[in-house]
């Protein structure tokens, strides 16, 4: 579920950025010199989604590796990797104490077990480049604010009179 709601906050905010005409070198945007420009920061979202498949939800699907050059195949790429998420069976998911095994790219080397992949490696990047992403929006101008950050929780909106 959290990958849903998350992956949503990313659509959301490319719809509005779309909405609102930005025009696609916000892709290049970045906070500093030495961190990922706005694009970098959607794949690697979506590639975290995507290791969490593939290391302890029983898939084999590609890691993102081609550069988007724009805000509509941004909003592809996160529609295509929703419905890898809604296709997966919980209960094909490794169990909570199963190895990982994980190098980045770097050369570093992770072993863990697969509830420690998610809970310590996964959904901290997870959230920090959909973190990022949000902010270079924002500072790129785009009118957002923090509903947009978290639109999954409209569904648990109710008046003040409830």
């Amino acid at each position: 579920m959290t990958f849903a709601n998350m992956l949503g906050t990313l659509d959301h905010l490319v719809g509005k950025a779309i909405d609102a005409k930005m025009p696609d070198d916000v892709l290049r945007a970045q906070l500093t010199e030495d961190m990922f420009p706005l694009e970098l920061q959607f794949r690697v979202a979506l590639n975290q989604v995507l290791l969490a498949l593939n290391q302890v939800g029983g898939t084999t699907v590609p890691l993102e590796e081609t550069t988007y050059t724009s805000l509509a195949e941004v909003r592809q790429r996160i529609a295509a990797v929703r419905a890898l998420v809604d296709q997966t069976d919980p209960a094909r998911w490794a169990d909570a104490e199963a190895k990982v095994d994980l190098t980045l790219p770097n050369g570093v080397r992770f072993v863990m077990s697969s509830e420690e992949d998610v809970r310590d490696w996964i959904m901290p990047n997870f959230y920090f480049h959909v973190t990022m992403a949000y902010a270079l929006l924002r500072d790129a101008g785009l009118a957002i604010g923090k509903m947009d950050f978290i639109p999954h929780m409209a569904r648990h909106k109710v008046s003040a009179a409830d």
